[in-house]
């Protein structure tokens, strides 16, 4: 069983932002905030007490991330790689036992998110625990998929992954399909089922926060 504050959290914020315009997403508002510090406020909010140290991953406007007050690292990765990219640095810097990883462009990811896929780690086999939600928010849709940047990893993956991306792999899946990976479902009676939309444009992003 996890215990407190052996998570580090990592938020998303390294991508290029293309289907907005190329704006850096992590710092476009929500609700008067920016997203990557929104994404880090609710990190803090976690229940159960899990979550220890905070990052933000980010290639631009370095010195605006770090005024969120956690360690900001780049890609170590060239060209924009991905959230996989993410991954490995969130990974190569992290201290505690377990690494999670959120993007920075879904604001209402739920508060149980780390405590939900911590009791994966219940079976000592897991390696990887996985969200998986209705697309798009959709609570009327019948099948669930995966969400794969909302991952809680082991951070002793470090060297897979690192030869993984060393040898050109970048799809997140391939990946976690070398590991054994268990996928939480997140559809209990009660779950806001826009915990998991993203805003990939800025029309999007004023939808969601209208919501």
């Amino acid at each position: 069983m996890i215990q407190s504050s052996e998570i580090t959290a990592l938020v998303l914020a390294g991508g290029r932002g293309s289907r907005m315009g190329g704006v850096d997403k992590g710092l476009q508002k929500f609700r008067d905030t920016p997203l990557a510090l929104n994404a880090l406020l609710r990190l803090q909010l976690q229940e159960g007490g899990l979550i220890g140290d905070l990052m933000v991953n980010a290639n631009r406007n370095l010195a605006a991330y770090e005024a969120f007050g956690h360690p900001v690292w780049p890609d170590s990765l060239p060209d924009y790689a991905g959230p996989l990219a993410g991954f490995l640095t969130g990974l190569a810097h992290c201290e505690t036992p377990y690494l999670l990883t959120v993007p920075c462009d879904t604001p209402l990811f739920p508060l149980d998110l780390a405590q939900r896929l911590a009791a994966a780690f219940d079976d000592p086999a897991t390696d990887i625990a996985m969200v998986s939600a209705r697309e798009g928010g959709d609570d009327t849709a019948s099948d669930l998929r995966t969400q794969p940047v909302f991952c809680l990893l082991r951070a002793d993956l470090l060297p897979s992954l690192t030869a993984f991306t060393q040898a050109g792999g970048r799809k997140i899946d391939r990946w976690t399909d070398q590991h054994r990976t268990v996928v939480v479902p997140f559809d209990r009676p009660g779950d806001d089922p826009q915990a998991f939309f993203n805003a990939n444009t800025l029309a999007e992003l004023q939808s969601l926060e209208g919501g």
